[in-house]
């Protein structure tokens, strides 16, 4: 293959390259001197940082009401039985384990549920 072949193929590349970040939406601007530029519209994830987080709150908020509803021992004694299913039990019962934030919810959400 020649040089000028190789040349060729490698700048089609580019513009398919181009064409792809282009096909997901553009923006124009105007620069200081006139000029109009035409570049890709940098793709956004779709799950922010706030959300995110109210959902991790939302968890531990949720676990803080079970352990305060059922009681601390009952809700041990399930996360055992748990421990002892199924592969998915088991991980439930990993993500469910008690940790220091759900238990400070559980002892502040307890007498209000009494």
């Amino acid at each position: 293959m020649s040089i000028q072949h190789q040349e060729f193929r490698g700048r089609v590349a580019n513009l398919e390259n181009k064409h792809a970040a282009y096909a997901q939406g553009y923006t124009a601007r105007v620069q200081p001197d006139g000029l109009i530029v035409v570049v890709p519209r940098k793709m956004r994830s779709r799950i922010s940082g706030r959300v995110l987080l109210l959902t991790v709150a939302s968890f531990l908020l949720f676990k803080a009401f079970l352990m305060a509803a059922l009681g601390f021992d009952s809700y041990d004694e399930r996360i055992a039985k748990l421990a002892d299913g199924t592969a998915v039990e088991r991980a439930g019962a990993l993500v469910m384990q008690a940790d220091p934030v759900s238990v400070w919810g559980a002892e502040k959400m307890g007498p209000i549920l009494r």
